[in-house]
């Protein structure tokens, strides 16, 4: 009776295979889906744009910490030789470049995290929905995130298919 059990379960696996019930076997991909989404010609065009749009508030960003290590180097060469007019007037002027080098990171913080979010948001759903089409078109039966998957063959990996696919679907205007 003992090894009966088993040979019924094999049989009854056997049969479900035979009748297609159980795939006969598992087809897997990887994909990377970070740097398929930053491989995109869509992404790399957003994030120039990006960068062109706030090179100038970089720019002036690095001119006031010109000017703020400009009026520190001042404070301290003259340092005794001011008058205590002439030294407040150099610290007050200081005070305002650095509230206003403050505001000026904090914009181009806040400009950075809303185009990251608004842009990744939107090229993230784009490329799993191609990855899903991709995985529909292949025939597989599942796609895993690298970001989860301790071993891989590199055979298994789909990131620059699902890349080119996705720039197909969704050119870079």
């Amino acid at each position: 009776m003992f090894f009966r059990f088993p040979r019924t379960v094999l049989v009854v696996g056997l049969s479900l295979l035979g009748a297609g019930l159980l795939p006969a076997q598992t087809k897997i991909a990887i994909v990377d889906m970070r740097q398929a989404v930053n491989e995109t010609a869509e992404v790399k065009k957003a994030i120039q744009g990006l960068e062109a749009r706030l090179k100038p508030k970089q720019e002036e960003a690095l001119k006031i910490q010109k000017e703020l290590q400009d009026i520190q180097s001042k404070l301290q060469s003259l340092q005794g030789k001011l008058t205590p007019q002439g030294e407040s007037d150099l610290l007050a002027q200081g005070q305002r470049r650095q509230k206003e080098l403050q505001r000026i990171q904090e914009d181009l913080e806040a400009e950075l995290t809303r185009e990251q979010q608004d842009v990744g948001t939107r090229a993230l759903q784009r490329m799993r929905d191609v990855v899903k089409k991709m995985a529909e078109e292949q025939q597989l039966d599942v796609v895993v995130d690298v970001g989860n998957t301790i071993f891989f063959k590199p055979a298994l990996d789909v990131t620059k298919g699902a890349v080119a696919a996705y720039d197909k679907a969704y050119p870079a205007k």
